[in-house]
């Protein structure tokens, strides 16, 4: 088994590596060795999401429940425990991990950022592993640090801001109104207007479902 092959799998199943790690020099929370690698949604997730028999059965939470098998199948296949950012509390600590990662980093607006995916982040599982082995060397460089803000501006209520980071409040009340129906449909605006957010290769509808399990009263879907 190889950081590669895992790789692999991965993007088999529309997923992507969006980091890795060895807790016992990360520091880690919650993890005291091994190997952790974190899967998130790839540019190809959508399309098989939507083939997949929890998407069509009709019951809730069909995100949760599809990455709680694959996820759960590829620990399997390679003798991993696979942990969620769902299904708690409590809940596993996948913000710490994703920053110890090295490949996420704080926003402007206080919201994470990643270096290949930028604001659209959909961290869906992660893999740990009780053995440590090589994984690919971070180098990264938060991508704000040479970015002119332009999150710290799209928001037009100011919802995503650097002095209270996350206003819910104000938020879902613009998505309530005529005005929300583009955030509603296509996504939030302040991680839209992150520059790196366009390497995700994010869906709209993906972008919507997710918004509307965020604010579901909201009639604009």
């Amino acid at each position: 088994m190889s950081y590669g092959e895992v790789e692999a799998a991965a993007k088999g199943a529309g997923l992507i590596v969006m980091g890795a790690l060895h807790p016992r020099t990360s520091g880690a929370r919650g993890l005291k060795g091994g190997t952790l690698i974190l899967l998130g949604a790839g540019s190809g997730f959508w399309p098989i999401l939507q083939a997949a028999p929890e998407w069509r059965d009709g019951k809730p939470d069909p995100v949760d429940r599809w990455s709680s098998r694959v996820v759960g199948s590829i620990a399997a296949a390679f003798g991993a425990e696979a942990r969620f950012p769902f299904g708690g509390p409590p809940y596993d600590p996948f913000i710490d991990w994703a920053l110890k990662s090295g490949r996420a980093f704080l926003s402007p607006v206080g919201a994470m950022v990643h270096d290949t995916v930028g604001m659209m982040i959909s961290y869906r599982g992660a893999l740990h592993f009780a053995d440590e082995f090589v994984i690919p060397r971070t180098d990264a460089a938060s991508p704000c640090l040479a970015c002119s803000e332009p999150c710290a501006t799209a928001c037009p209520v100011g919802a995503l801001n650097a002095d209270s980071f996350y206003d819910v409040a104000a938020c879902h009340r613009h998505l309530d109104t005529p005005e929300g129906s583009s955030c509603m449909t296509g996504g939030c605006a302040a991680r839209l207007a992150c520059p790196v957010s366009a390497g995700a290769g994010r869906h709209p509808e993906q972008s919507a479902h997710h918004m509307k399990a965020f604010h579901p009263s909201c009639p604009a879907l």
